[in-house]
C-alpha cells in the first residue's frame, strides 16, 4: 500500500522527530497531557482551531462511536476522545503515521479509547452502519477516486449518521506551486471543484446540512501563522519542507487557486 503514498508520509522519521520537537518544548513524556501536543498533531489546514470548529458543527457525546478516516498522526482522534470520552477508531494508509499515532495515543493516556488502523479510506474493513460519525479531514486531495471514498463513508454510517468533512478545493483552474502538504508533485493532487466535491458526497447517499466556503478567512490565518515566532513544536517537526508547503498553500488560498470547503451532511 505504501506505493501509493507521497514520500512525505513515510519519512520513516516521524516520530523521533516528534519526540525531538516535544523535548526541545521543554515537554515530560511521562506527564503529557493531551493539550501539549496541539501545535503539532493536526495535519490539515488552520489545525486545532478549524478542528474544533468543525467539532462544534456535530452532534457528539461520550456514547458516539466515531471514525477518523485519514487521521494521519491522531490529532482529531485525540481531541475527540480528550473532549468527549467518546471511542474513536482512526485510520490511515500510512503505517509510519498509525504507528506513530499508537505512541502518541500511549503518551497521552487515551490508548484505551482509541484503536489505530491501517486501512484505505476507499476500502475501509468495517461492517455496515458501524459509526455515528466519519470525519474527513484533508484526505480527498490525495484520492482520486471520490466516489469510492464518499460511498465507503456512507457504507458505514448507520442511518442518520453524519459526515464531518474539512477539505481543500480547486480554484480558478491556474496550475499550482509545488509542493503543497499533500502533495510534491501534480500527480499526487486530486482536486475537485467544490461543486464537484458536493455533487459526489451527495451521490454516495448523503444530504448535505452545512457547506461553507472559508478560504477568505483560513488564508488570512494562514499567513497570521507564517509571522508567528519560530517555535519546536508544529507540522515542520516531522513534515519535509513543511514551510514550503504552507507557503505554497497560502498563496494558493489567497490567490484564488485553492478553496478551503467545511461540511456536515446526513447519511440518507
Amino acid at each position: 500500500m505504501t506505493d501509493a503514498l507521497p514520500a512525505q508520509y513515510v519519512t520513516g522519521t516521524s516520530r523521533a522527530a516528534i519526540e525531538q520537537a516535544l523535548v526541545a518544548a521543554g515537554k515530560d513524556l511521562d506527564g503529557l497531557e493531551a493539550a501539549d501536543l496541539a501545535l503539532l498533531e493536526d495535519y490539515h489546514t488552520g489545525g486545532r482551531l478549524v478542528t474544533g470548529q468543525l467539532v462544534d458543527l456535530v452532534e457528539l457525546t461520550p456514547d458516539s462511536e466515531i471514525l477518523d478516516a485519514g487521521t494521519g498522526i491522531g490529532g482529531t482522534a485525540r481531541y475527540l476522545a480528550a473532549r468527549f470520552g467518546c471511542a474513536v477508531t482512526a485510520v490511515d494508509l500510512s503505517k509510519e503515521y498509525c504507528d506513530t499515532a499508537r505512541w502518541l495515543n500511549g503518551l497521552v493516556g487515551l490508548d484505551d479509547r482509541i484503536v489505530v488502523r491501517r486501512a484505505d479510506v476507499t476500502a475501509l474493513p468495517f461492517d455496515d452502519s458501524s459509526f455515528d460519525v466519519v470525519f474527513s479531514q484533508h484526505v480527498q486531495m490525495n484520492v482520486a477516486a471520490k466516489d469510492r471514498l464518499y460511498q465507503e463513508a456512507r457504507r458505514v454510517l448507520r442511518p442518520g449518521g453524519q459526515l464531518a468533512v474539512w477539505d481543500i478545493a480547486a480554484g480558478d483552474g491556474r496550475e499550482l506551486d509545488y509542493p503543497l502538504p499533500w502533495a510534491d508533485v501534480p500527480e499526487h493532487t486530486h482536486l475537485s471543484t467544490p461543486a464537484a466535491l458536493r455533487t459526489a458526497i451527495e451521490s454516495a447517499g448523503f444530504t448535505v446540512d452545512h457547506w461553507t466556503e472559508l478560504t477568505e478567512q483560513v488564508g488570512a490565518m494562514m499567513r497570521a501563522m507564517q509571522s508567528l515566532p519560530p517555535s519546536p513544536l508544529g507540522l515542520h517537526a516531522f513534515v519535509p519542507n513543511f514551510r514550503e508547503r504552507v507557503k505554497n498553500l497560502t498563496e494558493g488560498l489567497s490567490d484564488g487557486r485553492l478553496r478551503a470547503i467545511q461540511a456536515v451532511a446526513t447519511a440518507r
